[in-house]
């Protein structure tokens, strides 16, 4: 078998013997006048016709007999067969066809479409032109590579040899344009906010720290798709606002966590959670329908269908059921017992009360089948929704628990400026302390709900929940996930 470098010579040869030949190798314009896809649309009529068409695309399979030779095309919108013989194209064209087209180079052929005596759909070569010659060749074993990393790290060849992987592209399209078409549909207000900040906020994550050379000044990419910037907002009278932008979180990687990935966050004024709920529903479930066709699908051993009547999970009552324990008065000597007790690791800088309760309940969240909402949660864990009117230790939040995993999160936002300062102090203290997911405290948005802001609903989802429909790792459902060096 030959070497690379041996490959790569003899087709450095071939774009040499091109060019002798008056062929530029990579000329600016292809002569296509129809895609592949418009082609096999519209074979029967242009079969009748005898039209001439030019298509264009790369060769992925050749097949030569002598006088004649067949290779299939493919442009991305379809894939055809195509019938070149020395007669048609005359004997110097065919020649030099044999001589210089390899495996994965792009041409430009017209021709007519004609069906083959077996039957195959084809078109007819009446000339040929060289588009792009590839110097490498592409991997005719590729579909034996199961290393993730492997494929990930050449997804080109990836997505150009397996149609599920071109296929997972299109649906992630569908995805974010089925959410961007059914807010603005509800009359939300597409908006952008900064991705560099001066302090982060609108989660508790480690975030990425930079420096601005023009002003001189440390900033962080944001971990929030602009949280408090579309807050200030609706004190700013735009009453339903929305972005979809990318955030990154200085963290772990997992089969459901990255660094850097795609949100969206929406903003309802003179709404609650209560009403968001409904909202949510009918959002999943016609995400689900436009990107899978159904509501029901199977992920992570799970079978899901967020079609039927969703559950209600409540924070405390599962903590109680699962670990006598109550996380509204428990201390964090209780908490520490009963994570020694279960044997729930965690991994956290400092321990805190808010920290080992968390670790409790991702180890119960992980048996939950959904779809459903969890409830009831204590107000140190949620430094940004309001306080719940009929118990005030916890706060009037929701979790979408979607086979065992956190599936997007929304709540009644907290606009007591009193209330969002002193946790905001809390949150600082604890970073001092060297909890570095803890939240920076923002004082320039108390100060901004000091104006004043109407009741509001608040939400967000990542691209994880597109990764749990099509039942891959969140790094696999992105094109091109961040990977060390070679």
């Amino acid at each position: 078998m030959a070497s690379l470098l041996e490959i790569r010579k003899e087709r450095m040869k071939k774009i040499e013997t091109l060019v002798q030949h008056g062929m530029p190798p990579y000329p600016s314009v292809s002569n296509r006048t129809d895609s592949l896809g418009e082609l096999l649309r519209n074979f029967a009529k242009l079969e009748k016709s005898g039209e001439q068409k030019t298509i264009a695309g790369r060769v992925m399979s050749m097949r030569n007999h002598g006088g004649s030779a067949f290779f299939d095309i493919f442009d991305g919108t379809g894939r055809l067969q195509v019938f070149i013989r020395k007669a048609q194209v005359g004997g110097d064209a065919y020649q030099l066809f044999l001589d210089t087209v390899d495996l994965g180079d792009f041409l430009d052929v017209a021709g007519k479409a004609m069906v083959t005596k077996v039957g195959e759909k084809s078109l007819l070569a009446e000339s040929w032109r060289m588009l792009a010659k590839s110097l490498r060749p592409i991997p005719t074993e590729w579909y034996s590579i199961k290393d993730e990393e492997s494929r990930l790290r050449k997804r080109y060849l990836d997505i150009l040899l397996h149609h599920e992987t071109a296929e997972l592209i299109r649906k992630k399209s569908v995805f974010w344009n089925t959410i961007r078409t059914f807010l603005l549909g509800r009359d939300f207000t597409e908006v952008e906010t900064p991705v560099l900040e001066t302090t982060t906020g609108g989660a508790e994550a480690r975030p990425f720290a930079t420096h601005h050379h023009a002003l001189d000044i440390d900033v962080f990419l944001r971990i929030s798709a602009g949280e408090l910037w579309q807050k200030r907002l609706m004190v700013a009278g735009l009453p339903r606002t929305f972005e979809i932008g990318r955030i990154f979180r200085n963290e772990g990687i997992s089969h459901e966590h990255l660094q850097d990935y795609t949100q969206l966050e929406f903003y309802m004024a003179y709404s609650d959670y209560t009403v968001g709920m409904d909202m949510v529903c009918e959002l999943y479930r016609t995400i689900a329908k436009n990107v899978l066709g159904t509501t029901t699908f199977t992920t992570r051993g799970f079978s899901v269908d967020v079609g039927k009547k969703w559950k209600t999970y409540n924070f405390t009552q599962l903590m109680q059921k699962h670990y006598d324990l109550d996380p509204l008065a428990a201390n964090e000597k209780e908490i520490q017992g009963a994570l020694a007790k279960h044997n729930v690791t965690y991994d956290m800088p400092i321990f805190t009360k808010a920290r080992g309760i968390d670790a409790l309940w991702k180890n119960i969240r992980k048996t939950l089948d959904g779809p459903g909402f969890l409830i009831g949660v204590p107000v140190y864990l949620e430094p940004l929704a309001k306080r719940s009117a009929a118990d005030q230790r916890i706060v009037e939040r929701f979790q979408v628990i979607i086979a065992g995993s956190e599936l997007g999160k929304g709540f009644s936002e907290l606009n007591d400026p009193i209330d969002q300062r002193e946790r905001f102090v809390e949150q600082q203290s604890m970073r001092d302390k060297g909890d570095v997911e803890s939240q920076m405290a923002d004082m320039e948005y108390v100060e901004a709900l000091e104006y004043g802001m109407p009741p509001t609903f608040g939400f967000g989802l990542s691209e994880r929940f597109f990764s749990y429909l099509v039942d891959k790792s969140v790094r696999e459902a992105q094109i091109f996930p961040l990977l060390k060096q070679k």
